[in-house]
Protein backbone atom coordinates (compact mmCIF):
# COMPACT_ATOMS: atom_id res chain seq x y z
CA UNK A 1 0.00 0.00 0.00
CA UNK A 2 1.15 3.53 -0.69
CA UNK A 3 2.25 5.90 1.95
CA UNK A 4 -0.43 7.75 3.94
CA UNK A 5 -1.91 11.40 2.08
CA UNK A 6 -0.97 13.50 4.80
CA UNK A 7 -1.67 16.62 2.35
CA UNK A 8 -3.49 19.48 4.57
CA UNK A 9 -6.83 20.53 2.29
CA UNK A 10 -5.73 24.60 3.13
CA UNK A 11 -2.32 25.75 2.78
CA UNK A 12 0.50 26.34 5.11
CA UNK A 13 0.64 29.65 6.40
CA UNK A 14 4.59 30.93 6.02
CA UNK A 15 6.59 31.59 9.21
CA UNK A 16 6.93 35.42 10.01
CA UNK A 17 4.36 38.55 10.19
CA UNK A 18 2.60 39.34 13.68
CA UNK A 19 0.69 36.31 14.33
CA UNK A 20 -2.54 36.23 15.36
CA UNK A 21 -3.89 38.12 18.48
CA UNK A 22 -6.63 36.05 20.77
CA UNK A 23 -8.82 36.70 23.65
CA UNK A 24 -9.34 34.06 26.58
CA UNK A 25 -13.08 33.34 26.72
CA UNK A 26 -12.95 30.73 29.49
CA UNK A 27 -10.77 27.61 30.98
CA UNK A 28 -11.85 24.33 32.32
CA UNK A 29 -9.70 21.84 34.69
CA UNK A 30 -10.42 18.70 32.91
CA UNK A 31 -7.89 16.94 35.41
CA UNK A 32 -5.38 17.59 37.87
CA UNK A 33 -2.76 18.51 35.68
CA UNK A 34 -4.63 19.58 32.47
CA UNK A 35 -6.45 22.23 31.74
CA UNK A 36 -8.24 23.71 28.74
CA UNK A 37 -8.22 27.38 27.88
CA UNK A 38 -10.75 28.30 25.27
CA UNK A 39 -9.89 31.64 23.27
CA UNK A 40 -11.57 33.39 20.43
CA UNK A 41 -12.18 36.94 19.23
CA UNK A 42 -11.11 38.56 15.90
CA UNK A 43 -7.96 37.07 15.37
CA UNK A 44 -9.55 33.43 15.06
CA UNK A 45 -10.49 33.96 11.52
CA UNK A 46 -6.86 34.33 10.80
CA UNK A 47 -5.80 30.77 11.90
CA UNK A 48 -6.19 28.15 8.98
CA UNK A 49 -7.61 24.65 9.64
CA UNK A 50 -4.63 23.05 7.68
CA UNK A 51 -6.31 19.81 8.20
CA UNK A 52 -4.00 17.68 11.02
CA UNK A 53 -4.53 16.43 13.80
CA UNK A 54 -1.76 17.13 15.57
CA UNK A 55 -2.07 20.78 14.35
CA UNK A 56 0.85 23.10 16.43
CA UNK A 57 0.74 26.65 17.20
CA UNK A 58 3.57 28.71 18.77
CA UNK A 59 2.62 31.01 21.69
CA UNK A 60 4.45 34.13 22.50
CA UNK A 61 4.54 34.90 26.30
CA UNK A 62 5.90 38.44 27.62
CA UNK A 63 8.98 38.39 29.46
CA UNK A 64 8.69 40.14 33.16
CA UNK A 65 9.59 43.72 33.21
CA UNK A 66 9.90 44.05 29.22
CA UNK A 67 8.04 46.54 27.71
CA UNK A 68 7.05 45.51 24.16
CA UNK A 69 5.64 47.31 21.25
CA UNK A 70 2.30 47.61 20.04
CA UNK A 71 0.75 45.91 18.29
CA UNK A 72 2.67 42.70 19.60
CA UNK A 73 4.45 41.65 16.54
CA UNK A 74 6.63 38.39 17.30
CA UNK A 75 8.64 39.40 13.98
CA UNK A 76 9.11 42.88 14.40
CA UNK A 77 10.08 42.49 17.96
CA UNK A 78 12.74 39.83 17.09
CA UNK A 79 14.72 42.52 14.37
CA UNK A 80 14.43 45.23 16.63
CA UNK A 81 14.99 44.12 20.48
CA UNK A 82 17.96 41.87 21.43
CA UNK A 83 17.33 38.15 21.93
CA UNK A 84 17.34 37.97 25.77
CA UNK A 85 14.22 40.65 25.47
CA UNK A 86 12.34 38.42 22.88
CA UNK A 87 9.30 36.85 24.31
CA UNK A 88 9.36 33.28 25.01
CA UNK A 89 8.01 30.73 22.17
CA UNK A 90 6.22 27.38 23.49
CA UNK A 91 4.25 24.88 20.86
CA UNK A 92 1.29 23.27 21.73
CA UNK A 93 -1.30 21.55 19.89
CA UNK A 94 -4.60 22.43 18.98
CA UNK A 95 -7.49 20.35 20.46
CA UNK A 96 -10.25 21.64 18.69
CA UNK A 97 -10.79 24.57 15.89
CA UNK A 98 -14.32 25.52 15.75
CA UNK A 99 -14.63 28.86 13.52
CA UNK A 100 -18.56 28.63 13.60
CA UNK A 101 -18.29 29.30 17.11
CA UNK A 102 -14.82 31.20 17.12
CA UNK A 103 -13.61 28.99 19.42
CA UNK A 104 -9.92 27.47 19.59
CA UNK A 105 -9.77 24.87 22.68
CA UNK A 106 -5.76 24.15 23.92
CA UNK A 107 -5.29 22.08 26.85
CA UNK A 108 -2.03 22.77 28.89
CA UNK A 109 -0.08 20.30 31.17
CA UNK A 110 0.52 21.87 34.70
CA UNK A 111 2.60 21.12 37.15
CA UNK A 112 1.86 24.14 39.74
CA UNK A 113 3.96 27.03 39.26
CA UNK A 114 6.70 25.20 36.77
CA UNK A 115 7.23 26.48 33.66
CA UNK A 116 5.95 29.60 32.03
CA UNK A 117 2.39 28.36 30.02
CA UNK A 118 1.29 26.09 32.62
CA UNK A 119 1.35 28.73 35.12
CA UNK A 120 -0.39 31.46 32.59
CA UNK A 121 -3.01 28.67 31.67
CA UNK A 122 -3.87 28.34 35.60
CA UNK A 123 -4.09 32.45 35.67
CA UNK A 124 -6.12 32.82 32.67
CA UNK A 125 -8.54 34.75 32.87
CA UNK A 126 -11.54 35.95 30.33
CA UNK A 127 -10.21 39.13 28.19
CA UNK A 128 -6.40 37.59 29.00
CA UNK A 129 -4.78 37.90 25.19
CA UNK A 130 -2.14 36.20 24.32
CA UNK A 131 -0.35 35.54 20.38
CA UNK A 132 0.35 32.59 18.34
CA UNK A 133 2.01 31.58 15.13
CA UNK A 134 0.25 28.78 13.33
CA UNK A 135 -0.72 26.36 12.91
CA UNK A 136 1.90 23.84 11.56
CA UNK A 137 1.26 20.11 11.53
CA UNK A 138 1.84 16.71 9.39
CA UNK A 139 -0.32 14.03 10.94
CA UNK A 140 -3.77 12.96 10.71
CA UNK A 141 -4.80 9.25 10.49
CA UNK A 142 -4.83 7.67 7.01
CA UNK A 143 -8.61 6.69 5.84
CA UNK A 144 -6.50 4.41 3.85
CA UNK A 145 -4.63 2.04 6.58
CA UNK A 146 -6.42 -1.12 8.00
CA UNK A 147 -5.59 0.08 11.62
CA UNK A 148 -3.98 2.58 14.21
CA UNK A 149 -1.53 2.76 16.79
CA UNK A 150 -1.39 6.36 19.04
CA UNK A 151 1.27 6.23 21.65
CA UNK A 152 1.83 9.23 24.31
CA UNK A 153 1.93 11.43 27.70
CA UNK A 154 0.13 13.97 28.78
CA UNK A 155 1.90 16.49 26.22
CA UNK A 156 0.38 13.72 23.26
CA UNK A 157 -3.04 13.68 24.53
CA UNK A 158 -4.43 16.20 22.86
CA UNK A 159 -3.55 15.40 19.79
CA UNK A 160 -4.04 11.51 20.26
CA UNK A 161 -7.40 12.87 21.44
CA UNK A 162 -8.29 14.80 18.06
CA UNK A 163 -6.78 11.82 16.35
CA UNK A 164 -9.29 9.38 17.60
CA UNK A 165 -12.10 11.55 16.75
CA UNK A 166 -11.14 11.45 12.63
CA UNK A 167 -10.61 7.81 13.07
CA UNK A 168 -13.16 5.73 10.64
CA UNK A 169 -16.00 3.82 12.23
CA UNK A 170 -15.37 0.44 13.18
CA UNK A 171 -11.22 0.72 12.36
CA UNK A 172 -9.13 -0.83 14.66
CA UNK A 173 -7.32 1.61 17.08
CA UNK A 174 -4.71 0.75 19.77
CA UNK A 175 -4.05 3.57 21.76
CA UNK A 176 -1.40 3.98 24.55
CA UNK A 177 -1.32 7.29 27.19
CA UNK A 178 1.18 7.49 30.24
CA UNK A 179 -0.43 10.06 32.52
CA UNK A 180 0.53 10.37 36.34
CA UNK A 181 -2.36 8.13 38.10
CA UNK A 182 -6.25 7.34 37.00
CA UNK A 183 -6.95 10.88 38.45
CA UNK A 184 -5.31 12.22 34.78
CA UNK A 185 -7.62 9.91 32.40
CA UNK A 186 -9.57 11.62 30.32
CA UNK A 187 -13.00 10.23 28.23
CA UNK A 188 -11.49 9.45 24.65
CA UNK A 189 -14.74 9.34 22.41
CA UNK A 190 -13.78 7.72 18.76
CA UNK A 191 -16.31 5.61 16.18
CA UNK A 192 -13.33 3.01 15.27
CA UNK A 193 -13.07 -0.13 17.55
CA UNK A 194 -10.59 1.25 20.66
CA UNK A 195 -8.19 -0.60 23.04
CA UNK A 196 -7.38 1.66 25.07
CA UNK A 197 -4.29 1.32 27.92
CA UNK A 198 -3.81 4.06 30.71
CA UNK A 199 -0.64 3.71 31.83
CA UNK A 200 -0.24 4.86 35.42
CA UNK A 201 3.45 6.91 36.16
CA UNK A 202 2.77 6.60 40.01
CA UNK A 203 2.57 2.96 39.67
CA UNK A 204 5.75 2.32 38.05
CA UNK A 205 3.56 1.60 34.58
CA UNK A 206 6.57 1.66 31.69
CA UNK A 207 5.35 3.01 28.34
CA UNK A 208 7.94 1.83 26.24
CA UNK A 209 7.52 -2.14 27.98
CA UNK A 210 3.83 -1.96 27.22
CA UNK A 211 4.16 -1.06 23.57
CA UNK A 212 6.58 -3.39 23.10
CA UNK A 213 4.54 -6.38 24.39
CA UNK A 214 1.58 -5.30 23.10
CA UNK A 215 -0.24 -7.03 20.10
CA UNK A 216 0.27 -5.60 17.08
CA UNK A 217 -2.84 -5.45 14.19
CA UNK A 218 -2.84 -6.40 11.39
CA UNK A 219 -2.60 -5.42 7.89
CA UNK A 220 -1.09 -1.93 7.15
CA UNK A 221 -0.25 0.20 10.81
CA UNK A 222 -0.05 3.99 10.82
CA UNK A 223 1.56 5.15 13.81
CA UNK A 224 1.60 7.93 15.65
CA UNK A 225 4.07 8.26 18.65
CA UNK A 226 4.80 11.45 20.00
CA UNK A 227 5.83 12.43 24.07
CA UNK A 228 9.03 12.02 26.26
CA UNK A 229 12.20 11.76 23.74
CA UNK A 230 13.83 8.97 25.69
CA UNK A 231 10.98 7.09 25.44
CA UNK A 232 10.13 7.98 21.29
CA UNK A 233 13.58 7.66 20.53
CA UNK A 234 13.63 3.73 22.31
CA UNK A 235 10.04 2.90 20.33
CA UNK A 236 11.51 4.21 17.06
CA UNK A 237 13.87 1.54 16.87
CA UNK A 238 11.06 -1.13 18.23
CA UNK A 239 8.81 0.07 15.34
CA UNK A 240 10.45 0.19 12.26
CA UNK A 241 13.29 -2.47 12.88
CA UNK A 242 10.91 -5.04 15.34
CA UNK A 243 7.60 -4.50 14.19
CA UNK A 244 8.45 -3.79 10.58
CA UNK A 245 6.20 -0.68 10.24
CA UNK A 246 7.27 1.24 7.58
CA UNK A 247 8.73 4.88 8.09
CA UNK A 248 6.59 6.51 5.58
CA UNK A 249 3.61 5.08 7.74
CA UNK A 250 4.78 6.51 11.22
CA UNK A 251 4.72 10.07 12.94
CA UNK A 252 7.45 10.44 15.36
CA UNK A 253 8.91 13.14 17.35
CA UNK A 254 9.93 13.61 21.11
CA UNK A 255 8.16 16.89 22.81
CA UNK A 256 10.40 17.03 25.70
CA UNK A 257 13.39 15.47 27.70
CA UNK A 258 13.17 14.08 30.66
CA UNK A 259 15.80 16.18 33.43
CA UNK A 260 16.05 18.95 31.16
CA UNK A 261 13.73 22.30 31.24
CA UNK A 262 11.90 23.66 28.36
CA UNK A 263 14.44 26.15 27.25
CA UNK A 264 17.72 23.71 27.06
CA UNK A 265 15.61 21.31 25.21
CA UNK A 266 14.77 23.58 22.62
CA UNK A 267 18.45 24.85 22.31
CA UNK A 268 19.91 21.25 22.30
CA UNK A 269 17.42 20.57 18.89
CA UNK A 270 17.92 23.63 17.33
CA UNK A 271 21.93 22.90 17.76
CA UNK A 272 23.32 21.77 14.36
CA UNK A 273 24.71 17.83 14.58
CA UNK A 274 28.76 17.30 14.49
Amino acid sequence: MAAPDTQAPAPRRGKGGPGHRLRVLRTERLTPHLVRVVLGGPGIDGVVDNGFTDKYVKLAFPRPGVAYPTPFDVAAIREAMPREDWPIVRTYTIRALDHAAGEMAIDFVVHGDTGVAGPWALAAAPGDEITLMGPGGAYAPSPEADAHVLVGDEAALPAIAAALERVAPGVPVHAYVQVDGPDDELPLPTAGDLTLRWLHRDAGEDLVATVRAAAWPAGTVHAFVHGETGDVKALRGHLLDERGLDRAWLSISGYWRRGVDEDTFQAEKRAPVR
